[in-house]
């Protein structure tokens, strides 16, 4: 069960940690309006999408602030997954329109930023706990589904607007088959030994 902790707190999570393509988002909800707007929200693993969409409409009406930040598939590779996350934390916080108290982290590690620039909470399952963390995890989703629907206009071969990135049967098949794109994730193991796959094929060019 999710408990309201909002106030001047911001819950935070991201979305897309796990998959092989396209960018991690995190987002920050500071929670406002009345208890009955918030009714519904939890872990967004736990929602449908077409759950997750109305409730992401509702976040967004009746939040006193909410901030969206990501990490493209270079940053990923170049700091890795778990500090590219920590640094979307950090730029969803400062995107908030309103300057929170403090930061309740969804997981184990506080954003990539000082600590005296905003003390933060880590919280482990924070999206199960805590509203506004709950409230953040669908706001990352939804935002994050949303820019893989648009990259599959780009890049159809790999079904983006299905697998969202993640490793899909069809997904690591069109891998094997055509290879990564740009906006795979290099450092990912499925990427790389679909790239060596294809050196071992073809050859360099």
């Amino acid at each position: 069960m999710v408990h309201p902790c909002k106030g001047e707190y911001a819950g935070v999570d991201e979305a897309g940690r796990g998959a092989l393509a396209g960018p991690v988002v995190a987002a920050a909800v500071i929670i406002g309006g009345r208890p009955e707007d918030w009714a519904g929200v939890t872990d967004s693993k736990a929602l449908s999408k077409k759950q997750r969409e109305s409730l992401y409409s509702r976040i967004r009406e009746h939040a006193l602030a909410v901030g969206v930040g990501m990490a493209d598939p270079l940053e990923i590779d170049d700091l890795n997954i778990l500090h590219a996350s920590r640094l979307a934390m950090a730029r969803a916080l400062y995107q908030l329109e309103v300057i929170p108290d403090v930061a309740l982290i969804d997981g184990p590690y506080p954003p990539l930023f000082p600590a005296e620039t905003l003390p933060s909470i880590p919280v482990i399952d924070g999206d199960a706990k805590c509203l506004s963390i709950a409230a953040a995890s669908i706001i990352a989703k939804v935002e994050r589904d949303r820019i893989m629907a648009k990259l599959h206009i780009e890049y159809p071969e790999y079904r983006f607007d299905q697998n969202a990135g993640y490793p899909t049967a069809s997904h690591l098949a069109a891998l094997s088959e055509i290879g990564p794109s740009a906006i795979h994730r290099q450092s990912y193991k499925p990427v790389q030994r679909a790239s060596q796959a294809r050196l071992d094929l073809f050859g360099h060019e």
